[in-house]
C-alpha cells in the first residue's frame, strides 16, 4: 500500500514535533517546513531527524515561510501532500500586541497562501488541518465554549486566527475543499516555548528549587484556562482528517485551572506548600511549608512576584472548553491530567537545568 504524504508547517514547534512522531508511527512520509535562521532551531525534532534511516526514507525538512507565497506554492506543488497540517504561527498573545502586522501576515495571510496554493494547483484530494485557538472566544459570556459559541477576540493574535478560521470555512464551502478547523484550548508539555506562562512557572520554580534564581515574575494570577497535554491533542489533529467530511471541532479537557492553581500544583510537585499575601500588583507567593527538605529554600521566602509587565492590554479572564462533539464524533478524549502534565514538565526542567549547569 502506498504511503500517505503529510506536510507540516511549524514542525519545530511543540505541536509539530508530537504530530510528526505520531504520523511516522502511522507509516506516513512527513515533510516539515522550517524557517531559515542563523541559529539551528530543531531541538524538538532532533531525535527524529538525526536518525539517518528515518531522515532518508520518511522524513524531510524544507526551508519555507508562510510570508513567502511563491515558496509555499512551490513546496506544495513538489510535495503533493495528501494531508497538510498548518501549525505555523506567531502564537504568543502578548507578542501579538507588539507585532500586530507580522502576526496578521503569518497567521491570517499565511493561511490564505496555503489555501490558494492548494486551490490553484487543483489538488482535489488534499486534506487541510487549520490550527485554530480558544483565544477566538476572548471576552465570552458563556461559562463553557463549544463550536456554536460566539467569538469575541481580544488580541491581534486572536483576530488573525479568526480571519484564518472563517477563511478556511469559506474555501471549504466555495471550492468544496476538505478543510478542518481545530479549535484547541491551551495545551502544554515539556516542549512548550519557554516564554509561555506554564513553562515560565515550571522553569522558574525549578531554578528556585535548585538555588539558582530567587523568584518568578507572573502576570494575572486569576486568569483561568483549560489546560491539556499537547501529545493528546496531536492525536486529535490526525483524527480530524480521517473523517468522511470536514468539520470543525473544539478540543479541550473540560476542566479549568487558574494560573495561581497551576503555581500551587507545581510547587507541591517540588515539595513546597505556597502561601499568598498582599493584593493585586503587590501580591506575593511565599514558602509556607517545606514538604521535602531543601537547603536552598527557607520558610517565609518570597518566590512569586506579580508584574504589570505581563498583563495584556485586554485580558481574557476565563476559558473552558466543551468537547462533547469531538468525544461523540471522533471518539476522542484527553487522557493526561493536569497533575501528570505538571509532573512531567517539572521533571524535565529539573533535569535540563542540571544538565546545562553541569556543562557550564
Amino acid at each position: 500500500m502506498k504511503k500517505k504524504i503529510a506536510m507540516i508547517t511549524g514542525i519545530t514547534g511543540q505541536d509539530g514535533s508530537y504530530l510528526c512522531e505520531l504520523l511516522l508511527k502511522k507509516n506516513y512520509i512527513v515533510h516539515g517546513i522550517i524557517r531559515r535562521s542563523s541559529s539551528i532551531n530543531t531541538q524538538r525534532i532532533n531525535h527524529i531527524y538525526q536518525d539517518p534511516f528515518v531522515k532518508n526514507k520518511f522524513f524531510f525538512l524544507h526551508y519555507g515561510d508562510l510570508t513567502d507565497g511563491i515558496k509555499i506554492l512551490d513546496l506544495i506543488k513538489s510535495i503533493k501532500p495528501h494531508e497538510i497540517y498548518n501549525l505555523a504561527a506567531q502564537s504568543h498573545v502578548a507578542v501579538s500586541f507588539k507585532l500586530p502586522e507580522y502576526t496578521a501576515n503569518v497567521n491570517a495571510l499565511g493561511t490564505l497562501r496555503i489555501l490558494e496554493s492548494v486551490r490553484i494547483l487543483g489538488l482535489k484530494n488534499t486534506k487541510i488541518y487549520q490550527a485554530s485557538t480558544s483565544e477566538l472566544y476572548g471576552k465570552t459570556a458563556s461559562k463553557k465554549q463549544n463550536e456554536k459559541t460566539p467569538f469575541y477576540p481580544r488580541s491581534p493574535y486572536a483576530v488573525s486566527k479568526l480571519f484564518a478560521y472563517w477563511l478556511s470555512i469559506n474555501y471549504r464551502e466555495a471550492y468544496n475543499m476538505y478543510i478542518c478547523n481545530g479549535i484547541l484550548f491551551n495545551h502544554e508539555s515539556p516542549r512548550r516555548g519557554e516564554t509561555f506562562v506554564t513553562r515560565k512557572i515550571s522553569i522558574g520554580l525549578s531554578n528556585i528549587f535548585l538555588g539558582i534564581n530567587k523568584f518568578v515574575f507572573i502576570g494575572n494570577l486569576e486568569s483561568k484556562r483549560d489546560w491539556g497535554h499537547a501529545k493528546d491533542y496531536a492525536q486529535m489533529q490526525w483524527l480530524m482528517l480521517q473523517q468522511k467530511k470536514p468539520e470543525d471541532f473544539v478540543i479541550s479537557t473540560g476542566k479549568q485551572c487558574s494560573v495561581r492553581k497551576f503555581i500551587e500544583l507545581s510547587c507541591l510537585e517540588l515539595g513546597i506548600q505556597i502561601g499568598w499575601k498582599g493584593r493585586g500588583i503587590n501580591e506575593v507567593g511565599y514558602i509556607k511549608k517545606l514538604i521535602k527538605k531543601n537547603k536552598n529554600l527557607k520558610i517565609g521566602k518570597v518566590i512569586i512576584k506579580v508584574s504589570s509587565k505581563y498583563y495584556r492590554p485586554t485580558e481574557v479572564n476565563s476559558l473552558l472548553g466543551d468537547s462533547s462533539f469531538a468525544r461523540k464524533k471522533l471518539k476522542w478524549k484527553s487522557k493526561i491530567s493536569i497533575k501528570s502534565l505538571i509532573k512531567e514538565m517539572i521533571k524535565y526542567d529539573l533535569a535540563n537545568i542540571k544538565k546545562i549547569n553541569k556543562a557550564n
